[in-house]
């Protein structure tokens, strides 16, 4: 007999509801967030016998401690997403109301009916690190740049000049900005006062290049204008300049981290390997699309990128679109390695190619990404790093 689980996973209670093959309900109960109220759920589980399947709406995140212990006692578990739990909900009787209990018995009926969800796999100790340094180097990529955005608007009000003159998001352009913003305090420190300050920092690039822009900018500015709020702009602007510095700092740690993780990963030296997949994107692929075993080809990985085409067809009428229902992180991430590649030979024959059959950029590149995946997956497959003679042909 086969019994299919359906749990709605929450933040505090979950629901679990099993369905026999015809549809019959053996179990239908709340499931508190707790190791105890979780294992008693499990003893439950093991008490209908028969070969279970547990489908959970979520992954990681609020339903990682609830997948944590279904793994290991040995059940079976596959990711039902939320929008196919939403649609198939929603062509129900009543479909507009929504409730946990009847989304556990969506989830279920869905596993009785269908066979082809992915399978959610253990993570192993150094993928479940590359995913957490992942979310928080992007956050803190989020928060630099809405960072940076208030400096330069906030530079913009008291010092237009200096915004255009500077990177404002490079090193030696905050470290400038954490003492002098205001035109009037360049002018007063000199050139001699500016590198000076220049100079407290390592590695900062042509500083003498950097204090000439600046003075430049300064006396450019009226010197009897005086703005109102000056004083404090320019300390807030200080105060977001060495922020951004700390940031800068934090981020690199994260990228070395990251770097020593991949030499750990088996697959990481692999996929690097391949033009375009630096230690970034390398360390999200790994993190986003998890254990290769959750896809049955290149195609179920493509598809799952949202990078392989879906047919719509209806009466005489049939075409091929992009889906609008994938991981957009995993997308992301192939796209943006597709870019990079293109100062590869290979790369970029075939990205020339699709541009002389009348594709534009962004379409070129989709279709470099999508043929990269199948490099990729046959790299994971053979393992064996990449080698230009195995790119397959543009032709």
């Amino acid at each position: 007999m086969r019994v299919c689980i359906g749990i709605d996973v929450a933040k505090e209670i979950h629901w679990a509801t099993a369905v026999n093959e015809d549809g019959r309900v053996l179990l239908d109960r709340r499931v508190e967030n707790t190791a105890e109220d979780i294992q008693a759920l499990i003893d439950g589980l093991r008490a209908l016998g028969g070969e279970r399947v547990v489908g959970l709406d979520l992954l990681g995140g609020l339903a990682a401690f609830l997948s944590a212990l279904l793994i290991a006692a040995g059940e079976r578990l596959v990711h039902v997403p939320g929008l196919t739990v939403n649609r198939a909900r929603q062509g129900r009787p009543g479909g507009q109301a929504k409730s946990d209990p009847r989304d556990a018995r969506v989830i279920a009926d869905q596993l009785r009916l269908h066979d082809h969800f992915r399978p959610i796999e253990p993570a192993d100790q150094t993928v479940a690190e590359l995913r957490l340094l992942v979310s928080r180097r992007d956050d803190l990529v989020v928060d630099q740049t809405r960072r940076i955005t208030r400096l330069r608007n906030l530079l913009l009000t008291i010092h237009p000049g200096l915004e255009r003159a500077l990177d404002v998001g490079a090193k030696g352009s905050l470290w400038l900005l954490t003492r002098y913003a205001a035109a009037g305090d360049i002018r007063k420190a000199g050139r001699k006062r500016l590198l000076r300050h220049l100079g407290r920092t390592a590695h900062i690039h042509d500083p003498e290049a950097l204090a000439d822009k600046a003075l430049a900018a300064a006396n450019a500015q009226p010197a009897d204008l005086q703005l109102p709020g000056e004083r404090m702009t320019a300390e807030l602007i200080a105060e977001l300049a060495a922020e951004a510095l700390a940031t800068r700092t934090r981020i690199r740690d994260i990228d070395r981290r990251l770097a020593d993780l991949l030499t750990r990963h088996p697959d990481g030296t692999l996929i690097q390997s391949l033009p375009g997949m630096g230690v970034v994107l390398a360390a999200e692929f790994l993190a986003q699309a998890g254990p290769m075993g959750r896809f049955a080809s290149p195609d179920a990985l493509a598809s799952a990128a949202g990078l392989a085409p879906v047919l719509r067809q209806s009466g005489k009428s049939s075409h091929l679109r992009r889906t609008t229902y994938a991981d957009k992180s995993l997308k992301r991430v192939f796209y943006q390695s597709a870019f990079c590649s293109l100062g590869a030979q290979e790369s970029r024959a075939f990205y020339d190619r699709k541009r002389r059959e009348g594709k534009r950029h962004h379409q070129a590149l989709i279709a470099l990404a999508r043929r990269r995946i199948n490099v990729l997956w046959a790299m994971l497959r053979d393992r064996q790093p990449y080698r230009a003679q195995n790119q397959p042909s543009a032709a």
